[in-house]
């Protein structure tokens, strides 16, 4: 029995929120946090498990959706409403994001891609440019 995109990420949040990373399957051993954003359109409360990297003490993730052609929702829905809540490992914290441009975008995504390899396959397979997002906590 196959497991849907968003029971998985269910799962992956409980796991997460209880062990504060992932204890099994693709994501353990990566850094993955948890970013919560409100809906572009439903102003719904919508959750994400997204691998990340730090920049300083800023949290850099990016909007790959695995290099498909379009962008993940949960990127529309930051471009929207760019206060976010972001929880790694046991903490939880508000933070405002913003889009990477210019020469901080390549480095960071170069850097991220460095420690994650696959996201330099993602950019082969589709033609968008993929938007890396830092987060900075607000104090």
């Amino acid at each position: 029995m196959s497991t849907s995109f968003q029971e998985f990420n269910r799962n992956l949040i409980q796991d997460l929120r209880a062990n504060g990373k992932a204890t099994s399957g693709p994501f353990e051993g990566r850094e993955v946090l948890i970013l919560t954003t409100k809906g572009a359109k439903s102003k719904e409360i919508r959750e994400n498990p997204l691998v990340y990297t730090r920049d300083g003490d800023h949290y850099v993730i990016v909007a790959s959706k695995g290099g498909a052609p379009t962008h993940p929702a949960w990127y529309h829905n930051l471009v929207e409403h760019p206060e976010v809540t972001v929880e790694v490992g046991k903490e939880k914290f508000k933070a405002r994001a913003h889009v990477a441009q210019g020469d901080e975008y390549e480095r960071l995504y170069l850097q991220h891609a460095g420690i994650n390899p696959g996201f330099h396959d993602y950019r082969k397979k589709t033609t968008r440019k993929i938007p890396v997002i830092v987060l900075e906590r607000l104090h």
